[in-house]
């Protein structure tokens, strides 16, 4: 091969990879926070519509991002929603919205959810099947959905003529005591799950197992202009409820720690990305009482704070984007004709009905081949990684392992589409997680390789 034909060989590779330029472009990044409100009207369903409506909100609920500019490729969009879940077409509809805003496209952006439960759990193909049963089911408020689609674009573009110059980037962690246990630990004889430990427990028999797996740690990543910390991004996995189902809106715990350390650090914006998550939950700390969510809240704030002090800016030298598309296989339980069938029983519960019509959806799309993005987020070191829906903690945790002696921070509850994500290793073993997931087992070798994509 002639050598000027190899260099052009290995740019072409570069340059599709993302990697080409990307020191360079890290010279004249710049970084625009933005954030806006996303708390539901009263009457508006929550949690996909199988629980109390909304009523007057205990707390805001918000949408909370930045835009990254500079990098080789275009402008990088990462958002936090306060939201249970956005699905399918509707995911795809907020990576598109806020794509155009930035002026990048839909696959340079990450929209993930923190996953509270009294909030909305959004598919826009749902809305569309159960408005043809003609039952008054619902599933979301469409002009409510345009609405905070209206105000991200504007919160994103108001942000970016205030972007900041970005030259520095840390990172820290910190151990959460007292708040993740794994929810699988209870099997039977058969090997199968007989219990599940959830978000709030006060069953004597699970509260005395262990933990189990969990990743224990909260990771920082913050962004600096200068001496000035402008950005703070905090990842924990465990399913981020206390207590929900009376129609009380709230970010509950994750987002009222968020909210402390704004208050204690008003020129940063804080954000909070809840981690692999899926089969981990508070039962084991959290008896459902108010008081609990006070505790929940003081001791997810420590962490954050003690991660904050470990925090040792270095000059920001590389930023690259990467991604991963890939269409996964349908679980075979579930058929267009089953859930159809079950979506339009009408004396089946609300419930019985709406999941049901998540899952048309779901098939429907992966008819249509539209693919699970998966994104990474590479500064300097260490790498940000951006995951669909409820992804089981292991995953996280190889992610991690793809990196040894490496920084990896895992955001989970992207698009929603797949619902819960379990290994391999879980579907014999039943469960509440495995009856529930859209995608056949199948996905954990797909997700898996595409962590290896991304980081390997």
């Amino acid at each position: 091969m002639a050598p000027a034909l190899s260099r052009r060989r290995l740019l072409t590779a570069a340059c599709a990879a993302g990697l080409l330029g990307s020191a360079r472009a890290a010279d004249g990044l710049r970084i625009a926070p933005f954030r806006f409100d996303v708390t539901p009207p009263p009457g508006h369903p929550l949690c996909g519509g199988w629980i109390t409506p909304a009523g007057q909100p205990d707390d805001p609920l918000q949408a909370i991002g930045y835009v990254l500019l500079g990098l080789n490729g275009g402008p990088v969009v990462v958002c936090a929603v306060d939201w249970t879940g956005l699905l399918n077409e509707a995911h795809l509809v907020w990576r598109q919205r806020l794509a155009k805003a930035a002026g990048t496209t839909p696959d340079r952006v990450a929209v993930q959810c923190v996953h509270q439960h009294d909030a909305p759990f959004v598919c826009l193909e749902t809305q569309r099947q159960l408005e043809g049963l003609g039952d008054g089911l619902k599933n979301v408020d469409t002009a409510f959905f345009e609405t905070c689609l209206e105000r991200g674009v504007a919160a994103v573009r108001a942000a970016l003529a205030q972007a900041r110059p970005l030259t520095h980037i840390a990172h820290a962690e910190a151990r959460v005591e007292k708040i993740a246990g794994n929810r699988r630990l209870l099997l039977g004889p058969d090997g199968k799950v007989k219990k599940m430990r959830g978000s709030s427990c006060r069953d004597p028999e699970l509260t005395a197992l262990p933990e189990g797996l969990i990743d224990p740690m909260l990771k920082t990543v913050a962004f600096y202009s200068g001496d000035e910390k402008v950005v703070a991004c905090h990842y924990y996995a465990c399913h981020p409820m206390s207590h929900y189902g009376k129609g009380k809106v709230s970010s509950d715990f994750p987002g009222l720690a968020r909210q402390r350390r704004q208050q204690e650090e008003p020129g940063c914006t804080q954000i909070y990305f809840t981690g692999a998550a899926g089969n981990i939950a508070a039962g084991k700390y959290n008896d459902g009482s108010p008081e609990a969510r006070v505790a929940l809240t003081d001791r997810l704030h420590r962490a954050m704070a003690t991660a904050a002090t470990g925090l040792r800016p270095e000059p920001l030298t590389a930023a690259v984007w990467k991604t991963h598309p890939f269409v996964p296989e349908a679980n075979p339980a579930f058929t267009l004709a089953s859930e159809t069938a079950l979506m339009e029983n009408p004396k089946n519960a609300p419930a019985n009905r709406i999941r049901p019509a998540m899952r048309v959806a779901w098939l429907k799309r992966l008819q249509r081949r539209e693919p699970i993005v998966l994104s990474a987020l590479h500064l300097n070191g260490a790498a940000i990684v951006h995951l669909p829906a409820e992804s089981f903690v292991e995953y996280q945790l190889r992610a991690q392992a793809l990196r040894p002696g490496g920084f990896v921070a895992t955001a989970a509850y992207g698009d929603g589409g797949p619902w819960y994500i379990p290994t391999v290793e879980a579907f014999p073993q039943g469960g509440y997680e495995v009856s529930v997931a859209n995608a056949a087992p199948s996905m954990d070798p797909a997700l898996t390789a595409g962590l290896e994509r991304l980081l390997g």
